[in-house]
């Protein structure tokens, strides 16, 4: 992690401790329901982490002989990652692993091809201990709530067991809808069947289909959520004043290419709408390319590490939307990008200007120290500290949580301590400031409570 000394470290200080607040994410509640032991370290810090993987990917190693999607022995597959351990030097992956190596697991010896299978056993004994479970873990890293990102369709059996059980722990689904929003995913038809089956609802029209979506909504509430999101590439909303006409083209599939943008993007506004009339936040990450490696697409499936940024029009694509909802400040949506070009050039203004609107943090491939760097420089002068979302991990990896918001903790210690020196504001501000950006900020953005 990154060294800090003098008013960064002080800085720092004030906040290392405090607790986590990760309001968007990919872990499995099925974790926190079941509170079985993880199984071993190949599935806890290489199979189902795509940094990870893409990484060794990129280098000539096969993706069937890490695991993914095919079966493979757990100790070689993490023989081949040790193997290849110098390959993340420079990134944030080598110190978010390095960090819960010899914080989290304590496991202080160098990884290397020569020591794989005894750390690879290390790490066996200690996920063998209860207080090695996912429940005894979170309770460790001090997280106040966690936020999974959940299928519309997703029965939140998982989220119920929790509820429903003796432990403390705030585990709260996220509403993600674009399977049974967006035409062009190819298992829409399929997914619009399961909607109305799920729901006991004719969505044969367009009222029916709004009138599904509304109890999958409602029931995601039921189980704490505060939040939607929704995974676009390219940006656009667009009010149909006759929606059903163009529903009934979509459900036949009769829709063309340019049906399906013109109704997702009626959708997205829905879905604000929406969130006006039940209080969830609406998050869009936007401007990554999807599955671009056909070969791997097919034979692994999608979401394997091949995701590539794109550029972004933020202004045109949500213009319908802002105009629509975007002068109500109790709307809250947050944007995400993997354009950086955009946060100086567009996001920072728009946020600095419409009151529903918060820049989230840096994600995926900018969730890093000289990322986080350039986010602050491109965003403040423009929005403030205020119009930004604080920090959320976005992670599968559990064990990466504490390591990735220590990251940026320091991160923000550091950019915090240069505007002190520079007389941007006195040191007074600046500890409230790494205050609200480690936790407040997200508490408020996400309607978490304080």
């Amino acid at each position: 992690m990154q060294r800090l000394t003098g008013g960064a470290q002080r800085l720092y200080e004030g906040i290392r401790h405090l607790p986590i607040v990760s309001p968007h994410g990919h872990c499995d509640p099925e974790w926190f329901a079941q509170n079985n032991a993880f199984s071993n370290a190949a599935e806890l810090l290489v199979i189902p982490d795509h940094y990870v993987f893409r990484m060794l990917y990129s280098q000539g190693v096969s993706l069937e002989d890490l695991g993914i999607g095919h079966a493979a022995d757990p100790r070689e597959v993490f023989r081949i990652f040790a193997k290849h351990w110098h390959l993340f030097l420079g990134t944030p992956s080598r110190m978010w692993i390095s960090h819960v190596l010899q914080e989290t697991l304590e496991i202080m010896t160098p990884l290397g091809a020569d020591t794989a299978d005894m750390i690879y056993d290390q790490i066996g004994e200690k996920l063998a201990h209860d207080d090695h479970r996912p429940r005894a873990l979170f309770d460790r890293f001090n997280i106040a709530a966690l936020a999974t990102t959940d299928s519309a369709l997703d029965s939140l059996e998982h989220h119920q067991r929790v509820k429903d059980s003796a432990w403390s722990g705030r585990v709260i689904p996220t509403f993600r809808p674009d399977g049974v929003l967006d035409p062009d995913d190819p298992e829409f038809a399929e997914n619009i069947r399961a909607l109305a089956k799920l729901t006991q609802t004719d969505v044969s029209d367009f009222n029916g289909y709004l009138t599904a979506l509304r109890q999958r909504r409602a029931a995601f509430r039921d189980m704490g959520a505060t939040a939607t999101d929704h995974a676009i590439e390219v940006i656009w909303t667009e009010w149909l004043e006759d929606p059903d006409t163009l529903w009934q083209r979509v459900q036949s599939g009769a829709a063309s290419a340019q049906d399906r943008i013109r109704f997702y993007g009626h959708m997205l506004i829905e879905m604000a709408q929406m969130s006006l009339d039940d209080g969830l936040v609406m998050q869009i990450h936007a401007g990554s390319k999807r599955n671009t490696n056909a070969h791997v697409m097919v034979r692994f499936g999608r979401d394997k590490g091949a995701d590539i940024p794109v550029q972004t029009d933020w202004v045109r694509g949500l213009e319908a939307l802002l105009n629509r909802v975007g002068n109500r400040a109790d709307f809250t949506l947050i944007l995400f990008t993997l354009d950086e070009a955009t946060y100086a050039r567009t996001l920072a203004p728009m946020a600095g200007h419409w009151p529903c609107l918060r820049i989230g943090p840096p994600w995926w491939f900018h969730d890093s120290p000289a990322g986080i760097a350039r986010y602050f420089d491109q965003v403040v002068e423009a929005a403030g500290y205020y119009n930004l979302a604080g920090f959320n991990d976005d992670t599968r990896a559990f064990l990466s949580i504490p390591a990735r918001h220590d990251l940026w903790r320091r991160a923000v210690a550091l950019h915090l301590a240069q505007q002190v020196s520079e007389g941007a504001f006195d040191v007074s501000d600046a500890t409230h400031l790494a205050q609200e950006l480690a936790v407040g900020l997200a508490q408020d953005a996400y309607r978490l409570g304080r």
